[in-house]
């Protein structure tokens, strides 16, 4: 048995106790500082999670922020973060205050995306470690997770599919054998890069497949791209993966990475339906993304605009219209707030 701390008490943080409880691992979840209301409500409704539609276990400890030092005074085998990508300043500082040694416990993360520091893509894997190393924490492990896997299946135990990352493949397998069980299949990869950038970047193309249904036609009924869209999707999916490819093999990934649960897969299951998709059958119907935000989805984050904002400027410079056609369209159409316009001829 092994104990485990998740930092965030959010979907995917608490979706992530069952596979860690069914081990037979000590599991804690501990709020950041802006949950403190939220564990008091989950405890007060009897564990149910509003955005899971479940029960937090009861062999799971719910702890707020103020217990956080507390936690750490007796030995800890995995720090989980499941904050968001905003998060990671906040969850930095409050890490290097628990550090022995100027080390810290194996960690694990849930969250996804992409920055830009100094002009140069950085993962989030390495803002965590630039971040952690400026305030003296020099001996760190970080390992990520990706692959189709909605927090909501994964609470109810629908069997799930993932990959762990680490450039230390022996931690990669360590980690991932902590927590498979017999629906939460996890697989190994020493290739962090690939399975990152994959993770972060298949937001931007789950809003392209989403806008599908709208791109479809220009001419035809809305009766008529119900019925049809797929064939546009599946164009608009097999671009993606193209491009995905180029994208990973310029930040130092696997080609092969993409084809698998960190590209494809998470690709498949976010543009069936999640925020990224919604937001893109909006922009596909017409709508700027600006509007598509205030009208319907004002209070709902949606990753792949956040990381269109972040990485725009760079990818326009890397790349052009020849190269990646898809990409550099949606991001353009988020960051300019301008109706979405696909250039099919520039598809490969």
């Amino acid at each position: 048995m092994s104990k485990i701390v998740i930092i965030g008490a959010g979907a995917m943080g608490s979706a992530f106790t069952f596979p860690c409880l069914d081990n037979q691992h000590d599991t804690t979840i501990v709020g950041t500082h802006l949950e403190n209301e939220f564990i008091d409500n989950l405890k007060n409704n009897k564990n149910l999670h509003p955005a899971l539609g479940v029960h937090i276990p009861e062999g799971v400890k719910l702890l707020k922020f103020d217990k956080f030092a507390e936690l750490f005074k007796s030995n800890v085998d995995l720090i989980v973060l499941g904050i968001s990508s905003k998060g990671i300043e906040w969850v930095s500082e409050q890490l290097s205050k628990i550090a022995k040694d100027k080390k810290l416990p194996n960690i694990l993360m849930l969250t996804k995306g992409l920055s830009v520091h100094e002009d140069k893509y950085e993962l989030l894997v390495d803002k965590i470690k630039r971040l952690l190393i400026l305030k003296g924490i020099t001996n760190l492990n970080i390992s990520v997770v990706g692959g189709p896997c909605l927090a909501a299946g994964l609470a109810n135990r629908i069997h799930s599919s993932v990959i762990i990352a680490n450039e230390d493949i022996k931690i990669a397998k360590k980690i991932a054998d902590m927590i498979n069980t017999n629906y939460y299949h996890t697989s190994s990869s020493d290739d962090l890069n690939g399975v990152e950038v994959s993770a972060a970047i298949k937001n931007i193309f789950s809003m392209a497949v989403g806008a599908a249904k709208g791109m479809s036609s220009k001419n035809a009924s809305n009766e008529i791209r119900e019925k049809n869209y797929l064939n546009t999707a599946s164009a608009l999916i097999k671009q993606s993966v193209y491009e995905m490819e180029i994208f990973v093999e310029h930040l130092k990934g696997k080609k092969e990475t993409v084809k698998g649960l960190a590209g494809l897969g998470d690709l498949y299951v976010s543009s069936g339906g999640g925020r990224n998709a919604k937001m893109g059958s909006y922009i596909g119907e017409g709508l700027t993304f600006s509007e598509a935000k205030k009208t319907k989805m004002e209070k709902v984050t949606v990753e792949g605009a956040d990381l269109a904002q972040e990485i725009g400027k760079k990818v326009n410079e890397d790349f052009d219209e020849k190269k990646l056609p898809l990409m550099l369209a949606m991001i353009n159409t988020i960051v300019d707030n301008k109706k979405l316009e696909l250039n099919w001829e520039a598809f490969r």
